[in-house]
């Protein structure tokens, strides 16, 4: 744990499909993520508000991918547990929800909060498959998604950030598909499009570089984002926050990847626990 994260209590450990944050949640707007969200309270309780539903409250919130939602908690900090729809066998979402949400709801909320603290106090080593994520937050490893080998190498395209930014059209080729058949594979694969897919990825990516004092219009370009409006959008749409609100807000925050291979395409160092 760097001075960072031991300082604050703050921290985020970012794996090619999972993400533990501790940290700010910042003021409660209205966000849209492409990931599963489990929102564990550290002190007291959450407020969660979902489109069509009434407010709820508890030590535990669940939030379904692109759902838009807005959360809020007593405490300043939260903990926020991100997983990619995508790597999961589908179906296994719901089971899952339905557990997190059930009468062992604090059982799962006091498991969290103890996989926090081991993160924390760095009683793990310096990579966690998903498997290991998983049964360090909720007690059992989540089914993993088999995908077709092409649409495996278009995410691993969208995924490497850097160069010419990807097309639905490039992945195509790749593929030995026509456009249109392309598309339609990816998101009978995956359950979505390619291009709400990337818009996610291309967001989720700004977070390995939350704590970094950057230039916000150099790295929109980076992750390939036409300019800054339509980066300030998307973030916004995403996280229910500005950019440079979140970056702000990270200051303190303590970045670690359980993945040595991550593409920093920026040029950034890479912390690791």
């Amino acid at each position: 744990m760097d001075d960072k994260g031991r300082e604050s209590g703050h921290l985020m450990l970012i794996t090619p499909e999972r993400v533990f944050y501790a940290g700010l949640l910042g003021r409660p707007r209205q966000r849209c993520s492409g990931a599963f969200h489990v929102y564990v309270a550290i002190e007291r309780g959450l407020r969660l508000a979902v489109e069509g539903a009434p407010e709820s409250y508890g030590e535990l919130a669940v939030v379904m991918p692109d759902v838009r939602h807005t959360i809020a908690s007593d405490h300043r900090s939260v903990i926020c547990v991100l997983i990619e729809p995508e790597t999961v066998r589908a179906g296994a979402f719901d089971g899952l929800a339905q557990r997190l949400s059930g009468a062992d709801r604090g059982l799962f909320a006091d498991r969290i909060r103890a996989a926090y603290r081991q993160l924390l106090h760095r009683q793990c080593g310096g990579g966690i498959a998903s498997a290991a994520f998983d049964v360090m937050c909720f007690g059992e490893a989540l089914p993993p998604r088999r995908l077709d080998p092409r649409t495996v190498r278009a995410i691993a395209q969208i995924g490497r950030f850097s160069g010419e930014p990807v097309t639905a059209a490039s992945c195509a080729v790749e593929a030995g598909l026509s456009s249109s058949r392309f598309l339609h594979l990816f998101k009978q694969e995956t359950g979505i499009s390619f291009r709400a897919f990337r818009a996610w990825k291309r967001a989720r990516h700004l977070l390995h570089f939350a704590n970094q004092n950057i230039n916000l219009a150099h790295l929109a370009q980076d992750i390939g984002y036409p300019d800054s409006t339509h980066f300030s959008h998307s973030i916004r749409r995403f996280y229910g926050l500005k950019p440079r609100a979140i970056f702000s807000g990270s200051r303190d925050l303590a970045i670690y990847r359980s993945d040595a291979s991550v593409a920093d395409s920026a040029g950034f160092p890479q912390g690791r626990l």
